[in-house]
């Protein structure tokens, strides 16, 4: 398949789809992630919301530096 996608039915968010998508290239493959994501607690989750969202950043960041690390790049 070219993409997968998780989804949440129980956990922290009030709602979490997370697509991965795979797109084959000269230089390898690209990945391309689409995440929507809704916070729980209102109001209270959108206060929030800039924090939870850096948070989410560096993980990905991590993610793609470890797949860097793992496979290496192109350039």
């Amino acid at each position: 398949p070219n993409f997968f996608v998780d989804e949440q039915r129980v956990g922290p968010y009030n709602m979490w789809h997370h697509q991965h998508h795979f797109t084959e290239t000269p230089e390898g493959i690209l990945m391309h992630d689409i995440v929507t994501y809704i916070l729980p607690f209102g109001f209270l989750g959108d206060l929030v919301h800039p924090l939870v969202k850096n948070k989410l950043n560096s993980i990905f960041d991590y993610r793609t530096t470890k797949i860097e690390q793992l496979f290496g790049t192109k350039k």
